[in-house]
């Protein structure tokens, strides 16, 4: 409202009378119904929305949030509170402290640096009024998404304090029509030696079609072994610790 040249003084009237709604302080809303309650923000959308195009702020929405509401493993936000999952140097720290309908969790932009090669802006489905909260909106803003490529990496990252090895494996089975391109860029741009080799592991696992025009040669894998899981079994080719499930079936001739 300063970069518009509002007043104070401004802001107090529209509050007396009603145009504006003081949510945090500093912090306003439109109101989008009489008798709401001030204290209760409700839907994450707007206010995620509203921060990236109104505020100018730069991150986006990634990991198991971004596979979830673009169609791929729907159970993740089934059975529990919505996890949303923010990725970026520049998120307000009041998203996360708003009351909503989504266990907000930030990250910074470690895993892939400051670029945004893998993030899109994706149009949430408005027909049929499937989602009543952006209906309420009178704007129509994309939202800025990890891609299926990137977001599978940002999840594989929460591996195991924060996703699981099951979730993960879930996940896999329906990215069949990943772009083996994208991918290979983004396996070169990832800084996680354990995210990197994580992929591999369900990618070998599930061996989709994209799989074999995954460029190998390109990616750094590190060295040595890497222990992750306790009690887990040491992977042959990736030299990871995961479950015993998630071992390479063996052959009579050995692994």
């Amino acid at each position: 409202m300063n970069r518009h040249a509002i007043s104070r003084q401004s802001v107090s009237g529209y509050v007396r009378q009603g145009w504006l709604e003081p949510v945090k302080s500093g912090l306003y809303r439109r109101p989008f119904s009489s008798g709401t309650n001030p204290n209760v923000v409700g839907g994450w959308k707007i206010p995620v929305l509203s921060a990236v195009w109104l505020m100018q702020h730069r991150f986006h929405v990634g990991g198991a949030t971004s596979l979830s509401l673009q169609g791929h493993a729907h159970y993740l936000s089934l059975g529990g509170e919505f996890t949303l999952y923010l990725y970026g140097s520049n998120i307000p720290r009041w998203l996360s402290k708003l009351r909503t309908d989504a266990d907000v969790k930030t990250r910074s932009n470690v895993l892939f640096g400051e670029g945004a090669t893998g993030v899109q802006e994706a149009d949430f489905d408005l027909s049929n009024n499937k989602d009543p909260e952006l209906v309420q909106s009178p704007w129509r803003w994309p939202m800025p998404m990890s891609t299926p490529e990137r977001a599978i990496l940002e999840m594989l990252d929460e591996v195991p304090q924060g996703e699981s090895f099951h979730k993960v494996d879930v996940a896999f089975e329906s990215l069949a029509n990943l772009r083996p391109r994208l991918l290979t860029t983004l396996l070169c741009l990832c800084q996680s030696v354990k995210t990197k080799r994580l992929f591999f592991v369900f990618a070998d696992k599930h061996n989709h079609a994209w799989r074999r025009y995954i460029d190998m040669s390109s990616i750094d894998l590190g060295k040595g072994d890497r222990a992750l899981t306790p009690g887990g079994r040491l992977h042959p080719i990736y030299r990871i610790t995961v479950p015993a499930d998630f071992m390479p079936e063996e052959t009579p001739n050995g692994p």
